[in-house]
């Protein structure tokens, strides 16, 4: 062994010594040493020590004071071992303070993109023609520097990676997963999706090794839900996207970002229709599984416009956020926002707040940062975890709104930041609390801007009991508080109605609905969710509240209220209570209610979080988490469940899994060790392993079922070809028709359920408009409907056998798409057979496509409706297009669901009122599809 090799080794060993020696003594103080009672260099930092985010920053600052060097931002969220944080110290850089933004000057007036852009695609475009050099966003970037990105650099590489994408096979309306990290690639790569016509759904990427199962089991369910065809993601993660194409039948490939970018296609951008998906965001899942939020383009801009319209954006106004790009708040609420009205956008990455909370602030004081969006929790830390040397200088004066949502929001919180940041320049007025929802785009409410916050103090008792949020007197020292989240945006409603839809007077707590422009259509293909959501054009919001003087104020989740006694009990303020004795982890408590029949009541269990593993140690802190809570709320919990870091479910963005929690705590997996990141590689792998084989057998019963299907179209289409030749009469053909459609789907187990039957009228001319998305749905209408109606069909079927004999010798009608004086000839005859009291069924797309989705409708069969003054009926299929899509040659059993809604009468009889038919039918079939419109 070399001299310089033996230096190695011993400087090597002399920095582990040191190292853990540093890490040991930090962790006593939390009171986390492992049952051996010394620290190892194999021991996972979350696991065996117990150290959580918050922890990680402190004991990092220690480690580079005491070795006196950098430690990359990657440190902090890729270290596992104490063995990783010697390996970072070893080669972490020497150490120098890092270097503050310095003070840009006020950047030149901007200009918002116009009220006629559809599309964010004619937001770019218009903003990149206009100003290509105009810097769209300063990327802060590890080292510090910050990456200017223009609008016109923005628009050239997403029309290259569009190209990259349509060479791969991108096709029109399919789902494209992006996991990416906060970096350049993200905002080229969410565009180039949509030029390429296809839809985005960002996921988040993977972010600490120790949950890696956790985290792709999660992302298996958003992918299998989405139906995503291709997941676009970084090199470093390439490894781990694989393992989830095996558990995900829709992906076709996994593609590195790089791969996209070297691409050399340039395509013009697909034209893209307002109402088109613009994005499928898919929630948080802290009340349950995370569903896919279907939002189109006009859902965007409207609220956009409406969020622009109620803080009065400015030419001159500097968006700052660190939020992650996978979630509403920071993809739509900051950069979008910002893209649309034209003001420039510093981002840094969630990584880089969380290691450093003061570099957000620091943001904002060198770009004379004026809106900045982030959760309760983040001011929290801030006035917390920022220590008084690195406010120096601090200059937050230029910030005109702060919105404070995505979570509830604390009055305690407002307090602690506005008193502390205001030696700094921060005004309380700025500080804006504001209420929103990925079903909502991401606003929904907000506090006036330029007012201080809106606290409520009410009495609890008569809260907790009657619901009603009667004013407290200033002695009451048990008044809840709730603060204000606003009033509702422009061309929005919000109101607040009991368990029957009823209005309910102001000051009394009930359900929270909305609707308006930004709304969403529904749950990607999760029909019951949606069905469950909606009525009378109202959506539940999940969250309980209560008007007063105008403004909303949110109390609570529906799922997580607690009935205790004859009490409602919020589990926010209880975990907020429990989070304040000394030795809980703060942000780290769960409490919920469990049904207890034998007592009539639910039991409320609360789970905490300790670093401490002493039985005295964790007595002592039952006993005070009990006293609290009996002292504050006058009842004791029934269980309290202390348990070490890491055990409380939480979602990607920090908020608690309640029910998540909740369940695994009953099915006793609550806690349950997770293993090392070896084997959670290795039970993946072997997870892979199995899906793959699965979905062989799936393939070989798929090709077993189709032969069986052949076999029976074999058997009986000649016998049915004879019989549609030999019978005499149209009435004959029709049933023969439907006796082997009926026969045809029970022979080859596709089960169908019709719903509605008696919406039908008995006699009389009617208009039945059905989605179309198979080859299938005619053979389900015919043997789903007992009406003798007559199919409207485009004219190259007469020319296919059988069905072209069927159509001719039934007297279904055609119409010639080609040939225009034919075409209004045909239309002339589809309007007689109205007036002649023959009922009609129509396809109003006219076609249909692989992607799932609700095509646009063509106005013919509405015009005949309005020229004949006759009923409209809505016509639901679901599962054809999982038996037989556009683009599969084998058929697959699927149960099919066929729904007639209730007659829409035309409105009136001119243009408008067409139209007005026409979006109203298509609405109702979209409302109660699970597909996308």
């Amino acid at each position: 062994m070399t001299t310089q090799s033996l230096a190695q080794v011993a400087e090597r060993g002399a920095v582990e010594r040191r190292a853990l020696e540093i890490v040991d003594g930090f962790v006593r103080e939390l009171g986390t040493l492992p049952s051996r009672g010394s620290v190892a260099p194999g021991d996972a930092l979350d696991r065996d020590l117990g150290i959580g985010s918050l922890e990680r920053v402190e004991l990092f600052l220690r480690l580079e004071e005491a070795f006196s060097v950098r430690l990359g931002d990657a440190v902090m969220a890729e270290a596992e071992t104490c063995q990783d944080l010697v390996a970072a110290l070893l080669a972490g850089k020497a150490a120098v303070p890092e270097a503050l933004p310095a003070r840009e000057p006020a950047p030149a007036a901007g200009l918002p993109a116009p009220a006629s852009a559809r599309t964010l695609p004619e937001v770019l475009r218009w903003h990149a023609e206009r100003e290509p050099d105009r810097v769209h966003i300063l990327l802060r970037l590890e080292d510090g520097r910050e990456q200017p990105i223009s609008y016109g650099t923005l628009w050239s590489q997403a029309l290259a990676i569009a190209g990259a994408l349509r060479d791969r096979g991108a096709a029109r309306g399919e789902s494209v997963a992006l996991m990416l990290r906060t970096e350049p690639a993200f905002f080229s790569t969410f565009f180039g999706i949509l030029l390429a016509g296809a839809v985005p759904v960002p996921i988040y990427p993977p972010f600490r090794p120790e949950r890696l199962e956790e985290y792709a089991l999660r992302q298996v369910g958003i992918l299998n839900n989405a139906e995503a065809r291709l997941l676009v993601t970084f090199r470093e993660a390439h490894r781990i996207a694989r393992l989830l194409r095996a558990r995900v039948p829709s992906l076709r490939e996994v593609v590195a970002v790089e791969e996209l970018e070297a691409g050399a296609g340039v395509p013009a951008p697909v034209l893209i229709e307002s109402g088109a998906p613009a994005l499928i965001q898919y929630t948080s899942g802290s009340t349950g599984d995370p569903k896919g939020v279907v939002l189109s383009h006009e859902n965007l801009l409207a609220n956009i416009r409406a969020l622009g319209a109620a803080v009065a954006v400015q030419p001159h106004d500097v968006m700052v956020s660190w939020l992650p790009l996978y979630h509403d708040m920071g993809l739509i609420g900051a950069w979008l926002g910002a893209l649309y009205h034209g003001v420039p956008t510093v981002i840094l990455s969630p990584v880089a707040f969380l290691a450093r909370p003061a570099r957000w602030l620091w943001a904002l004081h060198a770009h004379r940062g004026t809106l900045s969006p982030a959760p309760n929790f983040a001011f929290d830390l801030c006035e917390r975890k920022i220590s008084d040397a690195e406010l120096q200088g601090l200059d937050l004066s230029a910030w005109r709104v702060a919105f404070n949502g995505s979570e509830p929001v604390s009055p305690d919180t407002i307090a602690r930041f506005t008193t502390r940041f205001a030696a700094h320049g921060f005004r309380a007025e700025a500080m804006c609390p504001v209420y929103g929802l990925a079903e909502s785009s991401v606003g929904l409410t907000l506090s006036p801007p330029g007012r201080r916050p809106r606290i409520d103090r009410v009495t609890r008792r008569t809260f907790e009991r009657l619901r009603r949020a009667e004013p407290a007197p200033l002695e009451d020292a048990t008044a809840l508080q709730f603060v204000s989240c606003g009033r509702p945006l422009a061309d929005h409603q919000v109101r607040i109605v009991d368990r029957t839809a009823r209005p309910l007077a102001e000051r009394v707590e009930g359900r929270v609905e909305f609707r308006g422009p930004s709304v969403t259509r529904g749950y990607f293909r999760n029909p019951q969710a949606t069905h469950v959501a909606f009525h009378d054009g109202w959506m539940d919001s999940g969250d309980l509240g209560y008007w007063a003087d105008g403004e909303l104020y949110i109390t609570g989740r529906q799922k997580d209220l607690i009935i205790k006694a004859g009490r409602n009990l919020y589990p926010q303020e209880i975990e907020e209570l429990v989070a304040g004795v000394t030795g809980i982890r703060r942000g780290c408590v769960a409490a919920f209610g469990i049904s207890d029949p034998q007592v009539g009541t639910e039991r409320l269990v609360v789970v905490a979080e300790t670093r401490h593993t002493a039985p005295a140690d964790l007595e002592r802190l039952r006993a005070a988490v009990r006293e609290r809570i009996v002292d504050e709320l006058g009842l004791p919990p029934d269980t309290v469940d202390l348990a070490p870091p890491g055990t409380v479910l939480k979602t990607s963005s920090g908020k608690i899994r309640r029910s998540a929690t909740r369940q695994a705590y009953l099915a006793g997996t609550l806690g349950a060790k997770r293993g090392s990141v070896r084997r959670q590689w290795l039970r993946l792998v072997v997870g892979g392993l199995t899906a793959r084989w699965r979905r062989l057998a799936d393939v070989a019963a798929a090709l077993l079922f189709a032969v069986w299907v052949g076999g029976l179209l074999v058997l009986t289409l000649p016998a049915l070809w004879a019989a549609v030749l030999i019978l005499p009469g149209p009435r004959a053909v029709d049933r023969v028709v439907r006796v082997w459609s009926r026969s045809i789907l029970a022979l080859s187990g596709c089960r169908l359920t019709v719903r509605g039957l008696d919406r039908l009228p008995r006699t009389g001319g009617v208009v039945l408009a059905a989605n179309h998305s198979s080859y299938v749905d005619a053979v389900a209408l015919f043997a789903a409907l007992p009406l003798d109606f007559r199919f409207v069909a485009k004219k190259e079927l007469l020319a296919t056998p059988l069905i072209g004999t069927v159509i001719r010798k039934v007297g279904h009608l055609t119409v010639d798409r080609v040939d225009l004086s034919q075409s209004v000839a045909d239309a002339e005859r589809v309007t007689g057979a109205l007036r002649d009291g023959i009922p009609l069924l129509i396809f109003p797309e006219g076609t249909f496509i692989q992607p799932p989705g609700l095509l646009p409708f063509r106005l013919g069969a509405f015009k005949a409706a309005i020229d004949v003054g006759c009923p409209v009926i809505p016509v639901t299929i679901q599962g054809t297009r999982e038996v037989l899509s556009a683009d599969a040659w084998l058929p697959r059993r699927s149960p099919i669901e066929v729904r007639i809604g209730l007659p829409v009468t035309p409105p009136g009889q001119n243009w408008r009122h067409m139209v007005e038919l026409r979006d109203r039918i298509r609405a109702e079939i979209g409302q109660g599809l699970a597909e996308p419109s």
